[in-house]
């Protein structure tokens, strides 16, 4: 089973806005019409029901978004770029890692349709159409369009499940989910069967629940012995654990702590779930005959079990209507994805900010950086624009309330310009 993949996204450019004027015959000053770039594509992740691994994601190592088209004259704006959707699984965990490979989550997609959008397309570039006004009326600039989103994230499937079957291996996991539910795990006497986990749906009167069997744990699974970070993750998810101990072993109570032992070392509230115990295998003679030993034993620990055949049966009605009471007492409201963010060149300058840095002053905020590194600032056109629009969004001001003075530099994003008075 694939659960965890580390990919590159990288949205979509957005498209160059069009220096043009328009020429008609009998028009000889039709002024500009150049048009606006088309935005970029965005990378999006969807969860869908129908996707079991990450397998077919983790095929390719970068995904890239389309690029807008440019604009045209005529004020034709450019196309928009196509956004590009992987399909994950329900239960997948989105983090971004930076430059240190430090992670953040950004999106749980728990939903059926649930959308992260991880890469965000970078907007069209305006066309000089937008720069006209009654003073300059014959704009000779266009903007570039921005650049799309890049990032690296790692995609970790945790099965979205109620109940988590956790035990030693061959203890009759993977039998118990055959006997309660439809799945068909395979099942074999010998240990370590189940190498990867299993869902299946348990039906009880007009209740439904869904069971994962989770391949056998070892001693020391928590410092990922064998197997058993990569298996352990899928409970973190779950409502309730049912511990499944072999009722043949010489000291079924050993084996219970040493379940419990894992589950508690590996940490993030998985140890805090509801569980019940379940020892297997009552058909067998020797532990049927030690059933009221067992039972006592247990009892001495503080532990009440339930004694099953996940073979014969015997057992199971009660076993699957405690567990049917447990989650039905648990249920919860699970995080819908998140959904894509406006663009950026239309977003109000709320989160200006102004530091000193190195010499300079470092300005920050989404709109203004934005639109720093779209205009041609090589031009002188093109910078007397940006200080115009500047001084009317209040950047000047905020630079001149940090202490800046005209011929100090200023930074934006990647764009470093002298202030002008």
């Amino acid at each position: 089973m694939i659960d965890r993949i580390a990919i590159g996204v990288k949205a979509g450019a957005g498209g160059a806005g069009s220096v043009s004027f328009r020429r008609e015959k009998f028009v000889p000053r039709g002024g500009p019409d150049g048009g606006d770039g088309g935005d970029g594509g965005s990378v999006i992740l969807m969860a869908d029901r129908s996707v079991r691994t990450l397998k077919e994601v983790g095929r390719k190592r970068v995904f890239q978004a389309e690029a807008g088209a440019r604009g045209e004259g005529g004020k034709k704006h450019g196309r928009r770029g196509d956004s590009l959707l992987l399909r994950v699984p329900l239960g997948t965990e989105v983090w971004r890692e930076d430059e240190r490979a430090a992670q953040e989550l950004i999106a749980e997609l728990v939903e059926e349709g649930g959308l992260a959008v991880v890469a965000k397309g970078g907007a069209g570039g305006w066309g000089n159409a937008r720069f006209a006004t009654s003073v300059q009326r014959a704009p000779r600039i266009g903007q570039r369009g921005q650049r799309g989103e890049e990032a690296k994230l790692v995609l970790e499937l945790k099965l979205l499940a109620d109940v988590g079957i956790v035990g030693l291996p061959n203890a009759g996991k993977s039998t118990l989910l055959r006997a309660i539910s439809a799945a068909r795990p395979k099942v074999a006497d010998y240990p370590f069967t189940t190498l990867e986990p299993v869902l299946g749906v348990v039906e009880r009167d007009w209740q439904t629940f869904v069971v994962a069997d989770i391949p056998g744990l070892i001693e020391g699974a928590h410092h990922g012995a064998g197997l058993g970070l990569e298996f352990l993750r899928h409970v973190e998810r779950t409502k309730v654990l049912l511990y499944m101990i072999d009722g043949g072993r010489q000291d079924p109570v050993a084996d219970f702590h040493t379940i419990e032992a894992e589950v508690q070392e590996y940490g993030r509230g998985v140890g805090e779930r509801p569980r019940i115990v379940a020892v297997n295998k009552l058909d067998q003679p020797d532990v049927a005959r030690r059933a009221g030993d067992i039972r006592e034993q247990f009892r001495r620990a503080g532990v009440d079990i339930f004694l099953i055949s996940a073979a014969g049966g015997e057992g199971l009605g009660a076993l699957v209507r405690s567990l049917a009471e447990i989650v039905a007492a648990h249920k919860e409201t699970r995080p819908a994805g998140r959904g894509e963010p406006p663009a950026i060149v239309h977003a109000p300058v709320t989160d200006l900010r102004v530091r000193r840095e190195d010499g300079a002053f470092r300005v920050d905020g989404e709109r203004v950086v934005a639109f720093a590194e779209m205009m041609p600032v090589e031009t002188d056109e093109g910078r007397a624009e940006l200080w115009r629009r500047f001084k009317r969004w209040g950047v000047a001001s905020a630079l001149r309330r940090a202490g800046a003075k005209p011929g100090d530099r200023a930074r934006f994003g990647d764009v470093e310009l002298e202030i002008e008075a």
